[in-house]
């Protein structure tokens, strides 16, 4: 895929994430990509983001939170230099598919598992990892859209800001960020449609901290 087969908007957003991360070390929000190209649609903006994904010019990172980097491939006109860092010597792994998660409303946990191919950009030598499917768009602010495949690893800790999946009374998962406070825990969305909810600590079971995302095809 050529940059001169990107229109005029999507070189717009394109160049905005590649100057914004380069300034700010993390990837834009989609309202913060609107707000850089001069637009008052979110639900546009995640449209181009998708459409530059699907050709190429976005990839997803390892990692917590807003993942967006530009991949390695030709320059848009008018663009910053890239800098483009070399991915590890290490072959992909495989890992166990559980199912669905509904980022947007909870939904009862999957209990098959099936083997699926985690590339070596998220799994990094890591141990302990699972993949789900994501339902739903409460998770869009981060760029993680409904039918991508999300990355998840089983640990004993979860810090404020850490995107999980948390498993609600033993019997619903969902995607969002954790937080807790005096109040309890707060699984917070990242869609301004949709607002946080706050939940007693016993009825809450973190599965699972997110490590990467991949777009499923």
């Amino acid at each position: 895929m050529k940059a001169s087969d990107l229109t005029k908007r999507q070189q717009a957003v394109l160049n905005f994430i590649r100057t914004f991360v380069q300034d700010e070390g993390r990837s834009p929000t989609l309202a913060e990509i609107a707000k850089g190209v001069g637009s008052s649609a979110v639900s546009t903006i995640h449209k181009h983001v998708q459409h530059l994904m699907d050709k190429g010019f976005l990839v997803r990172s390892h990692g917590k939170g807003n993942n967006l980097v530009v991949a390695a491939g030709p320059a848009v006109e008018g663009a910053a230099p890239r800098v483009d860092r070399p991915e590890p010597a290490t072959a992909p792994r495989i890992f166990p598919f559980c199912g669905d998660v509904a980022a947007g409303s909870p939904i009862l946990p999957e209990s098959r598992a099936l083997p699926i191919e985690v590339p070596n950009s998220i799994h990094r030598q890591r141990d302990e990892l699972f993949v789900l499917r994501v339902r739903g768009e409460s998770m869009v602010d981060d760029a993680i859209l409904d039918g991508d495949l999300v990355v998840l690893q089983r640990k004993g800790e979860y810090r404020n800001g850490d995107r999980v999946v948390a498993l609600i009374d033993r019997e619903e998962v969902t995607l969002k960020e954790f937080r807790r406070d005096a109040k309890g825990v707060w699984l917070i969305p990242h869609n301004p449609e949709l607002q946080p909810r706050c939940y007693p600590p016993q009825r809450i079971d973190i599965q699972g901290v997110l490590v990467g995302v991949m777009r499923s095809c």
